[in-house]
Protein backbone atom coordinates (compact mmCIF):
# COMPACT_ATOMS: atom_id res chain seq x y z
CA UNK A 1 0.00 0.00 0.00
CA UNK A 2 1.13 3.71 -0.74
CA UNK A 3 -0.50 6.86 1.07
CA UNK A 4 -0.63 9.82 -0.91
CA UNK A 5 -1.13 13.75 0.45
CA UNK A 6 -2.61 15.70 -2.61
CA UNK A 7 -2.34 19.62 -1.67
CA UNK A 8 -5.05 22.09 -2.67
CA UNK A 9 -5.10 26.10 -1.78
CA UNK A 10 -8.54 27.09 -3.08
CA UNK A 11 -9.63 30.41 -3.78
CA UNK A 12 -11.67 31.71 -0.95
CA UNK A 13 -15.51 31.12 -1.31
CA UNK A 14 -14.55 28.17 -3.74
CA UNK A 15 -14.14 25.89 -0.64
CA UNK A 16 -18.09 24.51 -0.80
CA UNK A 17 -17.70 23.56 -4.59
CA UNK A 18 -14.28 22.04 -3.55
CA UNK A 19 -15.69 19.76 -1.47
CA UNK A 20 -17.93 18.76 -3.74
CA UNK A 21 -15.85 18.10 -6.69
CA UNK A 22 -13.47 15.54 -3.54
CA UNK A 23 -16.65 13.93 -2.78
CA UNK A 24 -17.99 13.29 -6.45
CA UNK A 25 -14.57 12.35 -7.70
CA UNK A 26 -14.06 9.51 -4.70
CA UNK A 27 -17.44 8.24 -5.27
CA UNK A 28 -15.97 7.69 -8.90
CA UNK A 29 -13.01 5.85 -8.01
CA UNK A 30 -14.65 3.52 -6.00
CA UNK A 31 -14.59 1.33 -9.44
CA UNK A 32 -10.88 2.33 -10.03
CA UNK A 33 -8.35 -0.14 -9.95
CA UNK A 34 -5.84 0.08 -7.23
CA UNK A 35 -7.51 2.55 -5.39
CA UNK A 36 -8.04 2.00 -1.46
CA UNK A 37 -9.90 5.58 -0.19
CA UNK A 38 -9.63 9.15 0.12
CA UNK A 39 -10.19 11.72 3.00
CA UNK A 40 -10.08 15.23 2.54
CA UNK A 41 -8.52 17.31 5.61
CA UNK A 42 -9.07 21.08 5.78
CA UNK A 43 -6.63 23.30 7.78
CA UNK A 44 -7.91 24.95 10.87
CA UNK A 45 -5.19 27.82 10.53
CA UNK A 46 -6.10 28.65 6.50
CA UNK A 47 -9.21 26.99 5.83
CA UNK A 48 -8.95 27.47 2.41
CA UNK A 49 -6.56 24.70 2.39
CA UNK A 50 -6.63 21.36 2.00
CA UNK A 51 -4.94 17.55 1.96
CA UNK A 52 -6.50 14.41 0.18
CA UNK A 53 -4.98 11.32 2.09
CA UNK A 54 -5.50 8.89 -0.50
CA UNK A 55 -4.17 5.27 -0.42
CA UNK A 56 -3.74 2.78 -3.11
CA UNK A 57 -2.80 -0.53 -3.63
CA UNK A 58 0.73 0.43 -5.15
CA UNK A 59 2.30 3.89 -6.63
CA UNK A 60 2.21 2.74 -10.29
CA UNK A 61 -2.01 2.11 -9.77
CA UNK A 62 -1.75 6.40 -8.50
CA UNK A 63 0.57 7.28 -11.49
CA UNK A 64 -2.05 5.19 -13.87
CA UNK A 65 -4.57 7.42 -12.09
CA UNK A 66 -3.08 10.35 -12.32
CA UNK A 67 -2.20 10.45 -16.17
CA UNK A 68 -5.83 9.46 -16.93
CA UNK A 69 -8.18 11.35 -18.80
CA UNK A 70 -10.76 11.79 -16.21
CA UNK A 71 -8.57 13.15 -13.87
CA UNK A 72 -6.83 15.36 -16.59
CA UNK A 73 -10.23 16.29 -17.09
CA UNK A 74 -11.15 17.50 -13.67
CA UNK A 75 -8.06 18.68 -13.39
CA UNK A 76 -8.22 21.18 -16.15
CA UNK A 77 -11.97 22.54 -15.73
CA UNK A 78 -11.55 23.11 -12.46
CA UNK A 79 -8.32 24.85 -12.09
CA UNK A 80 -10.09 28.17 -11.93
CA UNK A 81 -11.17 27.82 -8.27
CA UNK A 82 -7.23 26.79 -7.36
CA UNK A 83 -5.05 29.73 -6.21
CA UNK A 84 -1.63 27.75 -7.15
CA UNK A 85 -0.97 24.25 -8.77
CA UNK A 86 -1.30 21.54 -7.00
CA UNK A 87 1.29 19.10 -5.60
CA UNK A 88 1.49 16.15 -4.23
CA UNK A 89 3.49 13.87 -1.95
CA UNK A 90 4.46 10.50 -1.39
CA UNK A 91 4.14 9.22 2.67
CA UNK A 92 4.55 5.51 2.84
CA UNK A 93 5.07 2.23 0.89
CA UNK A 94 4.63 -1.11 2.21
Amino acid sequence: MIHIGLYYDVKPGKESEFEKIFHSVTSQLGGEDGFVSGILYRRVDEPNSYMILSEWKSLEHFKRFVTSRPFKEVTNNNRSILMREPYNKVFNTQ
